[in-house]
């Protein structure tokens, strides 16, 4: 069993991955999911920080559904 701290790191790493793709897409038809990725990718990275579990999970979703 693994915890909201583990699993949101997976889904860091993998939404970092999915950020590169994005923003290698031609003539700019990325941007606008890149920033989005970014932005999920910042606040999961601040709730990690600030140790809150409720933005963590919150987060964690979101980053989930990103594809």
């Amino acid at each position: 069993m693994s915890s909201v701290g583990e699993e949101i790191l997976v889904e860091l790493r993998r939404n970092r991955e999915l950020l590169k793709i994005y923003q290698e897409l031609p003539d700019g038809v990325g941007t606008f999911g890149a920033t989005i990725i970014s932005m999920d990718i910042d606040d999961a990275e601040r709730a990690l920080v600030e140790g809150d579990v409720i933005k963590m999970l919150q987060s964690y979703e979101k980053l989930k559904g990103n594809e």
